[in-house]
């Protein structure tokens, strides 16, 4: 008996029916919303009901993607969307109007070394080799906004390499950079999913100075280690002066509500090099480098 090829689906694909379903002939029935099919009915979609499914789109969509994409592993970038790159720094001080103001400049002004860093990290980052299997290692990966997150696509755009970018709705405008690579660029309505997203595939995190949303980052980083429900990695601040003057670490140690090992969790740089080094250093003496998207497990 001749062996026929067995069909690998017996059922139409959903884009098929999809396709089917929009020339459908109009009548009283059709043209109601409760006819559309479910999946295409963004009214039904965005239903309180269906937060939870929505919850799972947004986790599922782009893990799919960047696994498709081959990215093993990132390199996560935060700091403020407010820092100017140098070239613009003096333009943000000369605009200003009153004293207040112009301090406040200045002090941006200051901190604008802190884009070059972040742009020669992600440069010297995606120079990193796939690894056997193919997979790449150390994607640079930022909120996809202005400002340190700009130069973070930046840096890896510099070397023509691609990057992701993770954005936000936000009540004003906020579209991505333009050196995030297109079919990276992922936009998010829940914060808790965008903050998971940036941390499942992260081997490494720089902090560089910023707000609340900076802050917010790197805390639930840092508490995500400390309790044990993330694996250890290197944690770099930028900018030293900036972190011990707005945090006072120390201060907490002494308080009694974190524990002095606790500060052993991040390590302060001031320079791309510098923390490259130590990520390095870092892989090399451990005994077992995990660099995939699991991060290992205890015993």
């Amino acid at each position: 008996m001749a062996h026929r090829k067995v069909p690998k689906r017996v059922f139409a694909r959903a884009k098929e029916d999809a396709a089917v379903a929009k020339t459908a002939t109009e009548t009283p029935q059709t043209t109601d919303s409760s006819y559309k099919l479910a999946f295409q009915d963004t009214e039904f979609l965005l239903r309180d009901d269906l937060r939870p499914v929505r919850f799972q789109l947004e986790l599922l969509k782009p893990e799919l993607l960047l696994e498709e994409a081959n990215i093993g592993s990132t390199f996560v970038m935060y700091g403020s969307a407010r820092i100017p790159a140098p070239d613009g720094a003096d333009a943000l001080v000369e605009a200003a109007t009153t004293d207040k103001q112009r301090r406040i400049a200045e002090r941006l002004r200051a901190k604008s070394k802190y884009y070059d860093e972040a742009r020669k990290l992600a440069r010297i980052a995606s120079e990193c080799p796939p690894d056997a299997e193919g997979m790449r290692q150390f994607v640079v990966c930022s909120g996809g906004g202005p400002s340190i997150m700009e130069a973070a696509n930046r840096g890896a755009d510099d070397v023509g390499k691609e990057s992701i970018g993770l954005n936000i709705v936000l009540p004003f405008e906020q579209t991505p950079n333009a050196y995030v690579t297109p079919h990276l660029s992922f936009q998010f309505h829940y914060f808790a999913l965008r903050k998971m997203h940036f941390l499942l595939r992260a081997r490494a995190v720089a902090a560089f100075p910023g707000g609340f949303g900076t802050f917010d980052e790197l805390f639930e980083l840092l508490t995500l280690v400390q309790t044990g429900k993330m694996a250890q990695l290197p944690i770099f601040l930028f900018g030293e002066e900036f972190w011990r003057d707005i945090v006072n670490f120390d201060g907490l140690v002494e308080e009694g509500v974190i524990g002095e090992a606790d500060l052993n969790l991040f390590r302060f740089v001031e320079t791309a090099e510098e923390a490259w080094e130590k990520l390095t250093t870092y892989y090399a003496t451990r005994d077992r480098v995990h660099l995939h998207r699991d991060p290992p497990r205890a015993a």
